[in-house]
C-alpha cells in the first residue's frame, strides 16, 4: 500500500460504529476480569489470557482497522488517541488517517517477518491430534508445584496423576507448555522443544499454538486489525476452556465438567474438540499470514 489513495476508505459514521461495537465485544471479557481483579477473585480459566499474555484490558478494547484501510476524519469528531502516532499517517488534503508500512523501522519489520514465518511453519507442519492435553498433567507431576492450587483443587489423587503421566506417551510440541513441566517429567516428553527452535516443532493441532494466534495477532497490531484480534482472542478462550477441562484440576465449582483423558472415552472427546478448534484456527492463521504478506515488503 503506497498511501491513502490506494486504501479502502471507511466513512466516519461506519468506523465510529465499529469502534463502539468492538469496545462492547471486548468488554464482555474485560469488564468481568476487571471486577475479579478489583475483588481479588482470580478465575483459573478465564483470567489466563489476561495474566499469561502481557496485554492490557485497554489495548484489547481499542479498535484499529486492518492494513489497507483509510479512515475518514470528520471535523466534528475527535480521533482516538491511539491513531495519533506512528505507524498512522494523516493525509490533511484528503482528510484521512491510515497505517503506513513505510513508517516501519527495521526492528519492527524483523519482528513481523518472524511472526509470519512462525505462522507459516506451524501451518505447514503435519497436525498431531493424539497429545490429549497431557502437558497439564506433566506440570503437576509429583505434586510439588501445582500452579492453580490457590483457586482450585485436583480431581484425582496425586498417585493416579503420576501413574497416568508415566503410562501415556507425551508428545508436547509447544515450548511454552513444555518449559512448565515438572523437572522429572521433562525427559518423559518424546519431543524436546527449545525457545530458539520453536519454529521446528509447533504444529496446527496444538491447543497452545492455536491459543498463541491471539499473541501473534497482538504483536502484529495495529496491522492485523482489531476485528481479527478479537476473533483470535475468543478462540483462545475456547481453547483455554478445553485445556483446563482436560487437566487434572476440579473445575466443577466454575461450572466446567472435566474431559476425562484418563479414560478412552475422554481421549476421544478431547480429540473431537481439539479437531473442531483446530478447524476454527486454520482460517485465522491464514488471515494473519495474508495481512502480514500485504504489509511486509
Amino acid at each position: 500500500m503506497s498511501g491513502a489513495t490506494t486504501a479502502i476508505l471507511i466513512p466516519a459514521r461506519e468506523w465510529q460504529q465499529r469502534v463502539a461495537r468492538h469496545r462492547a465485544r471486548a468488554e464482555e471479557w474485560t469488564a468481568p476480569a476487571r471486577r475479579r481483579r478489583a475483588h481479588h477473585q482470580p478465575h483459573p480459566v478465564e483470567d489466563f489470557l489476561f495474566s499469561y499474555y502481557p496485554f492490557s484490558f485497554a489495548k484489547l478494547e481499542e479498535w484499529h482497522p486492518e492494513a489497507g484501510c483509510a479512515l475518514e476524519r470528520p471535523p466534528s469528531y475527535g480521533m482516538p488517541a491511539c491513531w495519533t502516532k506512528s505507524p498512522y499517517r494523516h493525509d490533511e488534503s484528503a482528510g484521512t488517517v491510515f497505517t503506513d508500512p513505510h513508517l516501519l523501522e527495521a526492528k519492527e519489520l524483523a519482528r513481523l517477518r518472524w511472526i509470519r514465518e512462525m505462522l507459516a511453519a506451524t501451518r505447514d507442519r503435519a497436525p498431531n491430534f493424539a497429545c490429549h492435553g497431557l502437558h497439564e498433567w506433566a506440570m503437576v507431576y509429583r505434586g510439588t508445584d501445582v500452579r492453580h492450587a490457590t483457586t482450585t483443587t485436583l480431581r484425582l489423587p496425586q498417585q493416579e496423576i503420576d501413574a497416568l503421566v508415566e503410562s501415556r506417551p507425551i508428545r508436547c510440541s509447544h515450548f511454552d507448555a513444555f518449559r512448565f513441566f515438572h523437572a522429572e517429567a521433562l525427559p518423559l516428553n518424546r519431543l524436546q522443544p527449545t525457545l530458539l527452535e520453536r519454529q521446528d516443532f509447533e504444529q496446527p493441532a496444538c491447543v497452545h499454538a492455536n491459543m498463541d494466534l491471539y499473541k501473534w495477532a497482538f504483536k502484529a497490531m495495529p496491522w492485523v486489525g482489531s476485528d481479527l484480534l478479537m476473533d483470535c482472542f475468543e478462540l483462545a478462550m475456547e481453547l483455554r476452556d478445553l485445556d483446563m477441562r482436560a487437566s487434572p484440576y476440579d473445575l466443577t465449582a466454575y461450572g466446567l465438567e472435566p474431559v476425562k483423558i484418563e479414560t478412552p472415552e475422554g481421549r476421544r472427546e478431547y480429540e473431537k474438540e481439539q479437531t473442531r478448534l483446530a478447524d476454527k484456527a486454520r482460517p485465522l492463521r491464514e488471515r494473519l499470514i495474508e495481512i502480514l504478506n500485504r504489509v511486509l515488503p
